[in-house]
């Protein structure tokens, strides 16, 4: 690939502005300023800096984030901050997306990407992929409640029965329950149905990818193993948290 699709395929801009970058001298590759933009480069494990910022190059890009609450899942967000101001440009310039959206007001493990094709798979209603949540409730809970929540309760406007699995009482107010599908405000609702209120909502788990020593507002890429298992089975390895990022 020349030096030059590459910096577009990263989200550097347009040609003309990565034209201008490699030829003010702003580029170097294996520590050598480049200043012709048809250099052609072999991608495999390419590390580059341009102004000095270290880049790998990757074909698609597979992110775990912990968000944090009071950051809406949308590039246009409105009321809050978006999930976006917590990423570099190049990133955003790529067309990185949620994979799903959690609440304002819910915090806890988000995926993103720049792969359509992954995120249709782990968004479409019949994967079922597995999401853990935590929770505090306004009341405590009791065992008639958690047992409707393991029959399956109905939701307005909404077909079949929706169940929890793996619930923990963590304690008189704290829950832990694994839902399978990914409705609107799924959880809230659920909780609500049996006579509840979630008060504070944290997404734990999706799939087998935890959140592990990831500070809240900081995101990883995915690893190689984890990306395969995601595509293949649309199941997660844990998380390797060693490259952690943040603005």
């Amino acid at each position: 690939m020349l030096l030059i699709k590459l910096l577009q395929s990263q989200g550097f801009g347009s040609k003309k502005h990565c034209q201008y970058l490699v030829e003010s001298g702003a580029v170097r590759i294996n520590q050598e300023t480049v200043t012709n933009p048809k250099t052609p480069l072999n991608l495999n494990d390419l590390h580059f800096t341009v102004y000095g910022e270290e880049y790998r190059y990757r074909e698609k890009v597979y992110i775990a984030l912990n968000k944090p609450r009071g950051y809406e899942c949308s590039h246009q967000a409105t009321h809050h901050l978006s999930v976006f101001e917590l990423f570099d440009e190049p990133l955003i310039q790529r067309g990185l997306q949620c994979v799903g959206r959690l609440d304002q007001d819910t915090s806890g493990l988000l995926l993103l990407t720049d792969d359509g094709q992954f995120l249709q798979a782990l968004t479409h209603p019949r994967k079922h992929v597995p999401k853990v949540y935590q929770m505090f409730l306004a009341d405590p809970v009791d065992p008639v409640q958690i047992e409707q929540l393991v029959q399956g309760v109905q939701l307005h406007n909404e077909k079949g029965v929706f169940v929890a699995t793996d619930i923990k009482q963590l304690s008189e107010i704290h829950l832990e329950m694994t839902i399978h599908q990914g409705v609107y405000h799924q959880v809230k609702r659920m909780l609500a149905a049996v006579g509840n209120k979630v008060e504070q909502l944290h997404r734990k788990k999706i799939g087998q990818l935890v959140l592990q020593n990831l500070p809240e507002g900081q995101w990883v890429y995915l690893n190689e193993q984890q990306i395969q298992a995601a595509k293949n089975k649309l199941i997660l390895e844990n998380s390797d948290m060693s490259e952690i990022h943040h603005l």
